[in-house]
């Protein structure tokens, strides 16, 4: 995972340095990983890097010809057309590197210059000419930083781990976040899991100027984009076709190959349709569980048959369980607790994918943008386990989550959702490849502001995306049974079958009733998970946690800091026990508490901080 890190206090920029190395080792997960740290006179800043060969940012720090506009960035950035219409021509096909033109906008417009970047980064440019450094993110917060300031100066990183490192006092968990993220799944309001480390804001232009005064702006802000005009339903599908077709195959240029994340939803399936990639040019590859070709497998080979390119199944095989113990504690390290033990399978699977191609397209984000899908609610939990004053905290959890998702719906999901909610899945994708998606380009994310109610939640648009790009894509119906053209009874009962069966496979899995919980487990010897899971998703942590990882959750339970504080003495012992014993279904709890431990042992008392 790529990234940065820095330290702006009012001495000697050069009293940061050692804490500055030893930040930026935190970062460096692998060794082809390129790292590096500085200092500049004159403005009490020292930062480093981390970096990926041949990536966008690769080649850290960058200057200007006088060495006195310098910039360290993580991430990937996309405007090259933007650019060009600005009037200065832009080849946004050589990525490698590319972060230097930042600077050249930067020295052309100004600090206005972040404004028009287009992409998911964080980045700090250097300007000694002003005795000035600018700390500056994304609009949507996806180039995440984390922060501490105070008396000891004001340290930034991609990682939290970095400033639990060098600052001990914050080996701490902060009790609110935890809350939100047992009944969430993430920390609300730019916090994080750990007391006094904060999340900067999305569209953060921050500046250090020599002395310690700090200017802390927005560039941009939603308002600019809940303010313009709808359209009407065929000039959105108009503006829609066009803007996808043009945006869509930015994100599949530059020097690495780019391989296609392909599902049988929509969003990927628009991607291959506008991709404008030759036959046999875009490796494609869709993840399988163990027991059967899920829907999204069979309907993708289909799909890459049918636009001329390469398939692979990327199955969760029998060695994935004996490695799971393993994997739960790099993905909760790696991502510094922001996704829980479930994110072992995707781990396992990403890192499969990066042996097919560095660079992983999807069509993430697509269902949230363009069909205004919220994603993450408070969750019902087994209030029996917890203290009487984290019940309290759970309920307040839900209040701010209420109070977060008033107003704009849309607003809500890009700005908020995916930033906070989203982060932990794709921090371990991003620790193994450089995941991509054009949903979240500034001008589609703008555009499907102007949506109109008949089509801001509606499968249609995406159908006459698909149709246009190419229409056999459309002949596939997707894994429910949509079409854009569908024979009305045929249709209707496809659809109606793909929604039984998917929400019988989440009541059998995942959500099964704490009532029916005994009875699966007193017929647990006709293996009826066989005809519910696999159809619809490719992992299954309720029957795994069961079965396959049974002796793991059992030596566990027996551990003396399994049970975090928040939890009444032995209740974390329980409920393993009972959802082993086929007594109760605890499987968001059991993961919950797995993270939590881990994170104790693995972020705040492991001797790697000390």
């Amino acid at each position: 995972m790529a990234g940065i890190a820095g330290i702006f206090r009012s001495g000697e920029a050069r009293s940061g340095t050692d804490s500055i190395g030893r930040m930026v080792s935190c970062m460096r997960h692998e060794p082809e990983l390129r790292v590096g740290h500085d200092f500049a006179p004159g403005i009490a800043v020292a930062f480093g890097w981390v970096t990926r060969p041949d990536t966008f940012a690769d080649g850290a720090p960058f200057w200007n010809s006088e060495h006195t506009i310098g910039l360290i960035f993580a991430g990937e950035e996309f405007s090259g057309n933007e650019r060009a219409r600005a009037g200065r021509p832009h080849d946004d096909s050589k990525l490698a590197g590319g972060a230097s033109g930042i600077i050249e906008l930067y020295e052309e417009v100004g600090a206005s210059c972040f404004a028009k970047l287009n992409g998911w980064f964080s980045g700090l440019l250097i300007d000694l000419r002003e005795s000035k450094a600018i700390l500056f993110n994304d609009r949507y917060g996806l180039g995440r930083l984390y922060y501490y300031d105070g008396p000891e100066g004001f340290f930034f990183s991609s990682e939290a781990k970095s400033l639990l490192a060098v600052l001990p006092k914050l080996r701490e968990i902060n009790e609110q976040s935890l809350a939100e993220f047992y009944s969430i799944g993430c920390a609300l309001q730019n916090r994080t899991l750990y007391r006094d480390i904060a999340l900067l804001p999305g569209a953060s232009r921050w500046t250090f100027h020599a002395g310690g005064r700090i200017e802390r702006e927005q560039y941009f802000e939603s308002r600019i984009w809940e303010e313009q005009s709808l359209l009407e339903p065929e000039a959105y599908l108009e503006q829609l076709q066009e803007v996808f077709g043009r945006v869509a195959p930015r994100y599949l240029r530059g020097p690495q190959l780019a391989a296609l994340s392909l599902t049988g939803g929509l969003d990927s399936r628009m991607l291959l349709a506008w991709a404008g990639a030759r036959p046999g040019s875009l490796p494609c590859y869709t993840f399988g569980g163990p027991y059967r070709d899920c829907h999204d497998l069979r309907i993708a080979r289909r799909l890459a048959a049918a636009s001329g390119q390469p398939h692979t199944t990327i199955p969760i095989g029998d060695d994935f369980f004996p490695r799971f113990p393993d994997l739960a504690e790099q993905s909760v390290y790696l991502s510094d607790g922001t996704m829980d033990v479930s994110g072992a399978v995707e781990l396992y699977a990403n890192r499969r994918a990066r042996e097919i191609a560095p660079v992983r397209l999807t069509g993430n984000y697509g269902s949230e943008i363009l069909r205004s899908n919220v994603a993450f609610r408070p969750g019902a939990l087994d209030r029996t386990i917890f203290t009487p004053e984290f019940s309290k905290l759970l309920d307040e959890a839900a209040v701010t989550y209420r109070a977060e998702a008033a107003g704009h719906r849309l607003s809500f999901i890009a700005f908020k959702q995916v930033p906070w909610h989203h982060y932990g899945r794709l921090s371990i994708e991003q620790s193994q490849l450089t995941p991509r998606s054009p949903f979240l380009d500034n001008e589609l994310v703008a555009l499907a502001y102007r949506a109109p109610h008949a089509l801001a939640t509606s499968p249609r648009p995406a159908l006459e995306v698909i149709a246009k790009g190419n229409p056999g894509l459309n002949v596939v119906p997707t894994d429910r049974a949509l079409s854009l053209r569908p024979t009305r009874l045929l249709g209707r009962l496809a659809h109606s079958w793909q929604e039984f069966t998917a929400k019988a496979e989440y009541a059998f899995d995942y959500g099964m009733p704490q009532r029916l919980v005994k009875i699966d487990h007193l017929l647990s010897g006709l293996h009826l998970e066989r005809l519910f899971l696999g159809r619809h998703k490719f992992y299954h942590l309720r029957i795994w946690y069961k079965k396959r990882l049974k002796d793991y959750l059992e030596m566990v339970a027996e551990a003396a800091d399994a049970e975090p504080a928040c939890y009444r003495p032995g209740a974390g012992h329980q409920l393993i026990h009972s959802h082993l014993s086929g007594r109760g279904n605890h499987t968001l709890e059991i993961s919950k508490l797995l993270t939590v431990g881990m994170v104790q042992r693995l972020l705040l008392k492991s001797s790697w901080a000390v």
